[in-house]
């Protein structure tokens, strides 16, 4: 798609529009039996065109159609029941609906690092549909894929997969490598539904401790990765003191807004990117996403370069922040499920803690609460839950935050590893914790 189609000469773009725009019915017609179905990613989740999807493919009776989702914020008509037997659901990032179906075995979970996303699209799975939303097309005819690039640029370039557009006037248009031409577009839908929001977390006391703790360990002209959720944007609110703080993350939410506005954030003593807020999607309410519209401060690109290692490394002083659901006094992170129930996937956080190891002068933070379910579950913990997996290895990890302190792991012993989580764990939870210790190194701390 690099070039335009050779027909596309004696035609306007306005032209090509009218020519290739249809009704959702009209245009999910062009799924088979047996075919793959690529669904846009968190925002970009066309809803009333995978709703029409579903619609035709049950009134034709259609057999084995394989959906693959990134993460779903959707209305996800395809898990009602019965429609096991149309339908093969694949997913690459567990979300709240999506959660109990792959649990009970009704879906799958695919492991993948979120920068191989768009391998897995292209060349592993490829697709042969593509639903998603889209802006509406600029004065030159190109649409943006708006919050959610990642893989969609890729996937929506690969020859043979058929790209349906769902046109919105209130998807946002964001600058960077993030546009498709309307001549590459199978077909173009018309919708005006509401583009999926993610409110904003409340942050609690301990949400604050934690900021604050994190908070210390970034300085002037560091460049940040952040998450989404209430740590994250903590953070974000005790650093409107520093200077020249650049961004370089697989997404952004409204915290960061905040802290934009108070001058703190100016992207100079970026290596690569500079000036630019890198980012590959985001989730957030509608004021970030008025935000990011036209704004030439936002960079959008696909995650292949935003969340490769190697081009994370190329930026000094990269400061990554990430969470988990346990650690044991190894040091090895599970971030993604709880036992053998896949909670949500490794997503970027081995992309990051790897670049910002590899950066000159990085940090890479894991940070979380010290309990769940109301103080009564710890998260140091000796052995992770049977069957979850290690999403960030011992080897990787470096910085734990919890409110009750900073464990840097890096370089340390296996005993002082344990020493160090043990004073960051909730202070209920430390004698237990002291006799698996004793138990395996033979000491008292």
């Amino acid at each position: 798609h690099d070039a335009l189609p050779i027909w596309c000469s004696h035609m306007s773009w306005r032209e090509i529009y009218a020519a290739k725009l249809k009704t959702p019915e009209e245009a999910v017609k062009i799924i088979h039996s047996g075919d793959t179905v690529l669904i846009a990613h968190a925002a970009a989740e066309p809803d009333g065109l995978v709703s029409a999807m579903v619609d035709y493919v049950v009134e034709q009776d259609l057999r084995d159609i394989h959906l693959v989702q990134q993460h779903d914020m959707g209305t996800c008509k395809f898990f009602e029941q019965g429609m096991e037997k149309h339908f093969r659901y694949s997913s690459l990032f567990i979300g709240a609906r999506s959660r109990n179906y792959v649990a009970e075995g009704k879906g799958d979970y695919v492991p993948v690092f979120f920068n191989r996303i768009p391998n897995y699209v292209t060349d592993i799975e490829p697709a042969d549909v593509f639903l998603v939303t889209l802006s509406m097309p600029d004065e030159h005819g190109y649409c943006s894929y708006g919050l959610s690039c990642d893989f969609a640029k890729e996937a929506g370039e690969r020859p043979g997969t058929k790209v349906i557009g769902a046109v919105n006037p209130n998807m946002p248009r964001v600058m960077g490598d993030n546009f498709i031409h309307v001549s590459c577009l199978e077909s173009i839908v018309e919708s005006n539904e509401p583009i999926h929001e993610h409110a904003r977390p409340v942050i609690g006391e301990v949400e604050e401790k934690i900021g604050a703790n994190i908070a210390g360990l970034v300085h002037d002209g560091d460049c940040l990765q952040l998450g989404i959720g209430a740590i994250p944007d903590a953070v974000l609110k005790f650093l409107g003191d520093k200077k020249d703080l650049g961004i370089h993350s697989e997404m952004i939410s409204d915290g960061l807004m905040d802290l934009y506005e108070t001058g703190a954030i100016t992207g100079k003593r970026k290596n690569i990117d500079k000036g630019r807020m890198v980012i590959t999607f985001m989730m957030g309410t509608r004021k970030l996403y008025d935000f990011v519209n036209d704004n030439p401060a936002i960079c959008m690109k696909p995650v292949s370069y935003v969340n490769d290692p190697f081009v994370i490394s190329q930026n000094d002083n990269v400061v990554s922040i990430n969470s988990a659901l346990q650690i044991d006094l190894m040091g090895q992170v599970c971030a993604e499920a709880i036992g053998l129930k896949q909670y949500s996937a490794v997503g970027g956080q081995m992309d990051f803690v790897r670049g910002a190891s590899a950066s000159k002068g990085g940090k890479s933070i894991i940070a979380f609460g010290a309990t769940t379910k109301g103080g009564t579950i710890s998260k140091i913990v000796p052995f992770l839950t049977q069957g979850a997996a290690v999403t960030t290895s011992r080897n990787d990890v470096d910085y734990i935050v919890t409110e009750y302190g900073i464990a840097h792991l890096k370089g340390k012993s296996l005993r002082e590893r344990a020493q160090a989580l043990i004073s960051i764990a909730a202070p209920a939870f430390r004698d237990d914790l002291a006799k698996e210790f004793e138990k395996r190194f033979g000491e008292t701390i």
